[in-house]
């Protein structure tokens, strides 16, 4: 693997590990606490981010040579959640980073060897013409032994991988866009990325959360983000104490966004790669206890 494949990795898992690193995430899990998530924690996350690194080299080598979905992504994508399992005593912490991270990864490599220059429009480009029609007949395929399609019986809503069969728009039309307008607006580097994932969550069906708690759920969790952000998301005084009151909440009824948690590490990675003017680093006080 090239220094640029190795190079791409680490920044792909920096990406998730600053995802893990933001609080208050409804939810999720953070250095702070592990959300609603009893089988997993901070440490166990870190962990599994950094056992990817490897398994991301492998899959911007094969997506800077063009290789196939089917017979080179899809392998090295089941391969990296054998490792995933082995660290983390068969706990479920980055399956669907995996698979979305993944592939974001596979299409910014290929994107750097088509072309010079780089950017959100070109990494989303190359992804739909590379392997738009195999994501396509790969979504199809959402049967009812996988996550997405239980999800989809239950409730009508898509999956993961119809998102990516669609060019991930919910990294390219919301989180992009919602990430530089909040750094232009100056937020640090933890409320740039807590504005942009409530704005994630008020957009997209997050399949985890109506796998948890079907749509009544799902419709909690776009409303309630919606509203953060109608009063003016992490611009507004007091943001962090109401991100902290929804963040109970959401675990008070066992909630976790955790495919829009992906989409935010997608949105880092891509914004990091693409030369977009880094934020702040977030202060322990702004991190961990709030605004004063």
């Amino acid at each position: 693997m090239s220094p640029e494949d190795q190079a791409l990795a680490r920044a792909a898992v920096t990406a998730m590990r600053d995802e893990l690193q933001a609080y208050p995430k409804p939810g999720l899990v953070s250095p702070v606490d592990s959300g609603a998530h009893a089988d997993m924690d901070f440490e166990v996350m870190c962990r599994s981010a950094d056992s990817l690194l490897h398994p991301f080299a492998a899959l911007a080598a094969a997506g800077r040579a063009g290789r196939s979905f089917e017979q080179a992504l899809m392998p090295l994508g089941i391969e990296a959640e054998r490792g995933m399992l082995a660290v983390t005593g068969g706990v479920n912490t980055h399956r669907g980073a995996i698979f979305s991270v993944g592939l974001i990864v596979a299409a910014i490599a290929r994107a750097q060897a088509l072309s010079a220059e780089l950017s959100p429009s070109s990494v989303r480009a190359t992804l739909s013409d590379t392997w738009g029609d195999a994501l396509d007949a790969h979504a199809a395929r959402d049967d009812e032994a996988s996550h997405g399609g239980q999800v989809r019986s239950r409730t009508g809503r898509d999956g993961a991988r119809r998102e990516a069969a669609r060019g991930f728009p919910s990294v390219f039309e919301t989180g992009i866009p919602t990430y530089r307008a909040a750094l232009q607006a100056g937020l640090d580097a933890n409320a740039a990325s807590l504005q942009t994932l409530f704005a994630l969550m008020s957009s997209i069906d997050d399949t985890t959360v109506l796998y948890r708690g079907g749509l009544e759920a799902g419709s909690f969790v776009r409303q309630s983000a919606s509203g953060f952000l109608a009063d003016g998301g992490c611009l507004q005084t007091g943001w962090f104490e109401r991100a902290e009151s929804l963040h109970h909440a959401f675990i008070a009824r066992n909630l976790s966004a955790g495919g829009c948690a992906d989409l935010l590490a997608c949105t880092l990675l891509v914004s990091r790669c693409c030369g977009d003017p880094q934020p702040q680093a977030a202060s322990a006080r702004s991190r961990l206890s709030g605004p004063r």
